[in-house]
C-alpha cells in the first residue's frame, strides 16, 4: 500500500495483461482501505502473488475489462467501496440492491443513497424469443436467487442470475473484531463449508501472525475436512438424481449423507462441526469414542458406496438425463480458475490441497481425480472419486494422528500485519485475506467463495438445453449463495 503509485499502476496493468493472455489465474480482486487488492496464481510460483493498487482518487483499472472472470468482483468493490473500476464493461450493481440505507458502507465516506432503479438484464434478440423469470423465493428450503432466462421455444438461448439477496455484511462485521469472533464469523459463512472457511481462516490469522499450529492440531483439521467433503458429496449425489426423478438414490445418499454427520457429532460435538477450528490449532479435540466412530463410518461407506455406484451407473434414464448435459468446456473452466468438482470434471487439474500443500496434506497420499467431458455425468464422478480418496486419507489421519496439545497460544505480534490462505473446500478453493492490526484485531478481511467463479460457468452451461435441465445443472453445480452474497 505505500508503493508510489504510478509503479503500482504499472504492475497492477501487467497482472490483468498476464491474466488475459492466461499465464495466471485471478484468485480473487477486493477492496480495502485506500486500495484494491489482488491475489494471483502464477505457474511455477511456490505462492500466490498478491498487489495492491492505492486508489487516492477512488477509482482504479478494470481488471474485468481484459479478464471477465474478474467483472463481478469489481462490481462488488463498487457496491461496497465505492472506488470505480475505470473502464469496466459492467457499472450495473451486484450486491447492492439499493434497499441498504448507505451506500459503499466499507469506503472512506458512506454516503446516504436513494433504492436504485429496476435492475437492468442483459437482452438477448432474436425471432420467438420469450422471458422466463425464476426466483428469488423458490420452493422448499433454498437459499433466494433470481435467474433470467431468454428462451426459444424449451431452448434456452441466455440465462443471467441476479444474487446478493442475502447478503449479511460480514466483511463489515468483521472490521474491528477479535480473532476469536472472526472465527466464529468465518464458520458462519456458508453452513455447507464452516470447516473449510474455519481452516482458511486460520491459516491466514496463523499466517500474519506466524503462528504454527501444533502438529494433532493439523491433522485434526484435516479430519475435519475429509468428513465434511463426505457429507456435502454424499448430498450432492442424491439431489442430482432427485433433479433426475430418481429418488431411490436421493433416498440412499440422505441416509449415507446423515451417517457422515452423526459420525461427526460423535467425534466431535458438532454435526456440521462448527467453531471447531481457531488460529492456533482446534477448539474441541476427538471425544473419547470419536475415533471409533469415524472407523465404523469409513467401513460402512466402503461397503455401501459400490453398490450405489452400481444403481447410478445402470440406470439407463438416469444416465440419459446427465450424460452430454449441460457441458463445461476446459477453456472456460481454466480462464475462471474454476475449482472443485466442477473444474476437475472439465479437465482443470487444480486442488489447493497440492498446489499449495499445506500440513498435513504435504505428507498424505492421495490422488486428484480429473476427468475431461464436463457434463453432470462427469462431476457425479468427480463426486464419487472424491469420497473413495476422502476415506483413505481418513485411515492415513486415523494411523497417523499424532498425541499433544490440540492447541498452541497465540498473541498479537505488536505490529501491523497481513496474511492469507488457501484451502480446499467440497466446493473448491476457499481464499481467505487478513490484515490485522498491531494490537491483534482485524483491519479488513476478505472471504472469496469457490462460487464467484462458479455462478457464471452455470449460466454458460445451460444455452443450447432445455429449460427443464436447468434444476439438473443447478444441481450438479451447487453453488453457495451465502458464500458468495458477502
Amino acid at each position: 500500500m505505500n508503493e508510489p503509485r504510478g509503479l503500482a499502476a504499472e504492475e497492477w496493468i501487467g497482472a490483468t495483461r498476464r491474466l488475459a493472455a492466461g499465464k495466471a489465474t485471478l484468485v480473487s480482486l477486493w477492496g480495502d482501505a485506500g486500495c484494491v487488492r489482488m491475489a494471483l496464481h502464477e505457474p511455477g510460483r511456490a505462492d500466490l502473488t498478491m498487489l495492491a493498487l492505492t486508489c487516492p482518487d477512488g477509482a482504479f483499472p478494470s481488471v474485468g475489462a481484459a479478464h471477465p472472470p474478474a467483472i463481478r468482483l469489481e462490481r462488488a468493490i463498487v457496491d461496497l467501496f465505492g472506488y470505480l473500476a475505470t473502464g469496466a464493461p459492467d457499472s450495473r450493481p451486484w450486491l447492492d440492491h439499493g434497499r441498504w440505507p448507505i451506500h459503499a458502507p466499507l469506503g472512506a465516506a458512506p454516503v446516504n443513497d436513494a433504492p436504485a432503479a429496476g435492475y437492468a438484464f442483459l437482452a438477448a434478440e432474436g425471432s420467438g424469443l420469450h422471458q422466463i423469470p425464476v426466483g428469488p423465493v423458490h420452493a422448499g428450503i433454498i437459499e433466494p436467487g433470481h435467474f433470467r432466462f431468454h428462451a426459444s421455444g424449451e431452448t434456452v438461448v441466455r440465462l443471467e442470475a441476479r444474487l446478493g439477496y442475502v447478503h449479511k455484511g460480514v466483511n463489515s462485521l468483521m472490521r474491528g473484531a477479535n480473532l476469536e469472533r472472526g472465527a466464529k464469523l468465518a464458520a458462519r459463512v456458508s453452513g455447507d463449508s464452516t470447516v473449510a472457511y474455519q481452516f482458511a481462516f486460520a491459516r491466514a490469522a496463523e499466517s500474519a501472525l506466524r503462528v504454527e499450529p501444533t502438529p494433532r492440531a493439523r491433522w485434526l483439521r484435516a479430519a475435519l475436512a475429509e468428513l465434511e467433503r463426505l457429507a456435502n458429496h454424499f448430498g450432492d449425489i442424491g439431489a442430482i438424481c432427485n433433479d433426475a426423478s430418481f429418488s431411490l438414490m436421493h433416498a440412499h445418499c440422505g441416509i449415507m449423507r446423515e451417517r457422515v454427520l452423526r459420525a461427526c457429532g460423535a467425534a466431535f460435538g458438532h454435526r456440521l462441526m462448527m467453531d471447531t477450528i481457531v488460529p492456533g490449532g482446534v477448539a474441541v479435540d476427538l471425544t473419547p469414542g470419536g475415533r471409533e466412530a469415524v472407523r465404523a463410518l469409513i467401513v460402512n461407506i466402503r461397503e455401501v458406496l459400490p453398490r450405489l455406484v452400481t444403481l447410478y451407473d445402470n440406470t439407463a434414464s438416469l444416465q440419459d438425463r446427465t450424460v452430454r448435459t449441460g457441458v463445461l468446456r476446459t477453456t472456460l473452466a481454466v480462464e475462471y480458475g474454476c475449482g472443485g468438482y466442477i473444474g476437475r470434471a472439465s479437465g482443470r487439474d487444480f486442488d489447493a490441497r497440492r498446489a499449495f500443500p499445506y500440513s498435513p496434506y504435504d505428507e498424505l497420499r492421495f490422488e486428484v481425480p480429473l476427468l475431461t467431458r464436463g457434463d453432470v455425468n462427469a462431476r457425479v464422478w468427480i463426486r464419487i472419486r472424491e469420497i473413495e480418496q476422502s476415506l483413505e486419507i481418513l485411515d492415513q489421519i486415523l494411523a497417523r494422528l499424532p498425541g499433544g496439545p490440540a492447541r498452541a497460544e497465540i498473541a498479537a505480534s505488536g505490529r501491523d500485519s497481513e496474511g492469507h490462505a488457501l484451502v480446499e473446500g467440497f466446493r473448491g478453493d476457499v481464499f481467505v485475506a487478513l490484515r490485522l492490526t498491531a494490537e491483534g484485531m482485524i483491519g479488513n478481511a476478505h472471504l472469496r467463495d469457490p462460487s464467484w467463479f462458479q455462478w457464471p460457468l452455470l449460466e454458460a452451461v445451460i444455452e443450447r438445453n432445455i429449460v427443464a435441465d436447468f434444476p439438473l445443472c443447478n444441481k450438479s453445480f451447487n453453488c453457495s449463495y451465502s458464500g458468495h452474497d458477502l
